[in-house]
């Protein structure tokens, strides 16, 4: 079977660039003795794909929902770190049960979360490992002062049933400084920062096992002067038209395949719309083909320029964000040159909890 036979729209993904990008970023870690591969399951959303991960030296997972933890766990994979905050009864004491069978990591930034999740664990007799999360400029969540870190991690240690095993120090804002030079700037505002912040902590007897953070965007940077422990890179894997203007040497592997549905001069119709590539950072691009403009609606994308394509034509797109994308699809096609090589389940697509 080739890709052209595939009904559309469908996500693929090319197999021996995907294999070249996972390699790449494990190969960049292997021999570091300070700094681990913790990557970001949102990207793929794939169990799959977290093992291979696994199997090329990742330390563990890294995820954004509860959901995707208990995805993670029900695959095998048995060092979580969920980088976000669970606030909600029910979904405490269901990531405390998990932590009885996994070792399960979660962020925290206020003390009334805190108490919540001590509660659960000691009611499930489990053991939760906390982040401390510190904002690094992303004005999202996390604490800014270094008082209040270290007041949190003293409840954190004081707290039944919790852990403290560091920092979650994310730095997103960075994630796509297309300015090079910007970038690196703010890696190294950052990095000062945090080791502030953790001689801070150890001048009153807190030792920072793990700081935890940064992305495909910045991992480069993380040499012997880093001090990140974990690097929790994502879109490598599949990279994106985003991505792509980052000029990181890591292959675009993900596309989704469509179909022309109508020709005319100056334009075309494609099969995919807002339903199954997504737009929130950038329109795709259409793989051999410059357009002048296009139009999206949920289920089509017009492109406008000359061309010649004709109605029933296979047509690769490049998506602006592969994150987002992925999430539409419940699996993705493995292709080389026109042949199918099999498909994945995006296990965790949908879930958003």
């Amino acid at each position: 079977m080739t890709f052209r036979e595939i009904q559309t729209p469908a996500l693929a993904v090319i197999n021996d660039r995907m294999e070249y990008n996972l390699d790449k970023m494990s190969s960049f870690f292997k021999d570091s003795r300070k700094t681990k591969l913790r990557p970001h399951y949102k990207s793929h959303k794939c169990a799959d794909i977290a093992r291979m991960q696994i199997e090329r030296g990742a330390c563990g997972i890294t995820c954004s929902k509860l959901s995707e933890a208990q995805d993670l766990a029900s695959n095998g994979i048995c060092d979580i770190l969920i980088a976000n905050e669970i606030v909600q009864p029910q979904k405490l004491f269901e990531l405390a049960l998990l932590a009885r069978t996994t070792k399960l990591t979660v962020c925290v930034d206020c003390e009334s979360n805190i108490k919540a999740l001590s509660a659960a664990a000691s009611a499930t007799g489990s053991v939760v490992g906390c982040y401390i999360e510190f904002d690094l400029g992303m004005d999202r969540c996390g604490v800014k002062e270094f008082g209040e870190v270290y007041r949190l991690v003293c409840l954190v240690q004081s707290s039944p049933g919790l852990e403290y095993r560091g920092i979650q120090a994310y730095s997103g804002n960075l994630s796509h400084e297309f300015d090079r030079a910007r970038r690196e700037s703010g890696f190294v505002t950052n990095r000062e920062r945090l080791t502030g912040l953790v001689y801070y902590l150890e001048q009153r007897g807190i030792k920072t096992a793990e700081i935890s953070g940064e992305s495909t965007g910045t991992y480069y940077l993380n040499d012997d002067s880093t001090v990140f422990t974990e690097i929790q890179a994502g879109s490598y894997v599949f990279m994106d038209r985003n991505y792509s203007k980052m000029d990181l040497d890591f292959r675009n592997s993900l596309f989704v395949i469509s179909t022309v549905v109508s020709s005319s001069d100056g334009k075309f119709v494609l099969d995919a719309g807002l339903k199954s590539i997504s737009s929130d950072q950038g329109y795709p691009m259409v793989c051999g083909w410059d357009y002048d403009r296009a139009e999206f609606s949920e289920e089509h994308i017009t492109f406008f320029g000359d061309h010649g394509y004709k109605t029933g034509d296979t047509v690769l797109l490049l998506p602006g964000h592969c994150c987002t994308t992925v999430n539409l699809y419940d699996e993705m096609y493995r292709i080389q040159g026109e042949r199918v090589l099999g498909k994945m389940r995006i296990t965790s697509r949908g879930k958003s909890r």
